[in-house]
């Protein structure tokens, strides 16, 4: 008989004392190996798991080193949440000014958990302070346990985490919902941003709300880049008209300003180390760059060389060693490439290194969402991924071309590949050996 799981709503429901228990209950059972009346939810189960493997104690305050002042300050001014904090403040912070029911906190951290900004109630302030929850501390979960800022960063979802649904028994008076930001322009992990306070602040409404406002920060992000996309194609379009042959001009992160002598494509995937001069793209093959304010221009160097480029792949590397970067690189006798990867991508890339013989949108669906229907999702991104990997990959069924040597870097422990994924082919990934898990060797040609 299938185990019931808690349930936020009906846990809110309760008497306070009595839900904390309920969930220590939870967490006891789950550490010793038994079972509860009820299951923890899949996130904090998994985030449970994930603790016992890397040896946190349960039952040990967790405590990192303050970063020193200046280097938060750093942090703060590189950090491209700091443009998000009127947005972030409106949404989460008046909340709870204008209400003395209840009280808590925002916190902001960045995407290796530190905590760069704090604003809310003045006494949840100085609660925060006991647990060490302060400006320059590691909020990981490898640093302190499962809770809403290092958990939501970890698994790209919203999370939250109630009282003894923290992995370490001295946040179990604390409760928190935290939702991670990703940079729109490029899928990069910022940081996340979370709701903490004592327990009696606690609401199921409140995940939905900071996952609210954390997409309406993305969309101040999304924005912005439509009007600096605006400002480069101002300036591109009569370097445009005088360029000879074919060309685009793109902003730093690729995305498309102007097009001539070629059809025009949504992104242009560029390396991670992008520099003016000759450089090889899988997509284009040998490109000329140049800088423009706000952006580059590329040109194409010539049919033949283009043609030679893209069958010149003849190496990959896929990286998805790291719980929260991927990456990809790409060499051949033209050159080399490197492109860190969205979630979704890396998951793909990874299915298909493990299917040599190449996986239809079906099965591709199916390894992904358990269902072999949702074909139009996989079509649209493996379209995006061959517009960026034109020389690499092949479509029906979608494989890496035969000539192309194939390296897949996994983390030490299986149990950590792409943590974020909820992919069913990826978990069972996770529980085989790590021998087990190697895909075939390249075919050979002929």
């Amino acid at each position: 008989m299938r185990q019931a799981t808690v349930d936020m709503t009906r846990l809110a429901a309760m008497d306070t004392r009595e839900a904390a228990l309920l969930l220590k209950g939870v967490r006891e059972a789950a550490l010793k190996g038994g079972r509860a009346p009820l299951a923890p939810r899949a996130d904090i189960r998994e985030s449970w798991q994930r603790m016992l493997r890397k040896g946190v104690d349960p039952d040990k305050d967790h405590r990192s080193g303050l970063l020193p002042p200046g280097e938060i300050e750093r942090r703060r001014a590189a950090s491209p949440l700091a443009e998000l904090l009127p947005v972030l403040r409106e949404g989460l912070v008046s909340t709870s000014a204008a209400s003395d029911a209840v009280r808590h906190i925002m916190v902001v951290a960045d995407a290796e958990g530190r905590v760069l900004w704090r604003e809310g109630s003045a006494s949840v302030l100085r609660k925060a302070d006991g647990h060490g929850f302060e400006p320059g501390a590691d909020w990981t979960e490898t640093t302190v346990g499962t809770n809403g800022v290092g958990t939501a960063l970890v698994t790209r979802r919203p999370v939250q985490v109630h009282s003894a649904e923290h992995f370490v028994s001295t946040h179990h008076s604390w409760t928190c919902a935290g939702a991670p930001i990703t940079d729109p322009r490029d899928g990069k992990l910022l940081g996340a941003v979370d709701v903490s306070g004592p327990l009696a602040t606690m609401h199921p409404a409140t995940l939905m709300l900071v996952s609210s406002v954390a997409r309406l920060a993305e969309a101040e992000l999304r924005n912005r880049h439509f009007a600096d996309l605006a400002r480069l194609r101002a300036v591109a379009a009569p370097i445009l008209c005088r360029v000879g042959g074919r060309a685009l001009a793109v902003d730093a992160h690729g995305w498309l300003a102007g097009v001539t002598g070629m059809p025009p494509v949504d992104r242009l995937a560029l390396p991670v180390s992008f520099r003016p001069g000759r450089v090889w793209l899988p997509s284009l093959g040998l490109c000329e760059a140049e800088p423009l304010p706000g952006g580059w221009l590329v040109r194409l160097v010539d049919e033949e060389a283009r043609a030679a480029g893209a069958g010149a792949s003849s190496r990959l590397v896929l990286d998805v060693s790291r719980p929260r970067r991927w990456s990809l690189e790409v060499s051949g006798a033209a050159g080399a490439w490197t492109r860190e990867l969205s979630p979704r991508h890396a998951e793909l890339l990874y299915l298909l290194a493990l299917h040599r013989d190449g996986r239809t949108a079906a099965e591709l669906a199916y390894d992904v969402f358990g269902d072999r229907t949702r074909t139009v999702t996989v079509r649209a991104e493996m379209s995006r991924i061959r517009r960026t990997l034109a020389g690499v990959l092949d479509h029906r069924p979608y494989r890496f071309r035969e000539e192309v040597e194939v390296e897949v870097v996994r983390p030490a422990d299986p149990a950590d590949l792409l943590p974020h994924s909820t992919a069913p082919a990826v978990r069972a990934s996770r529980e085989e050996p790590a021998d087990a898990a190697e895909p075939g060797p390249p075919r050979g040609v002929g």
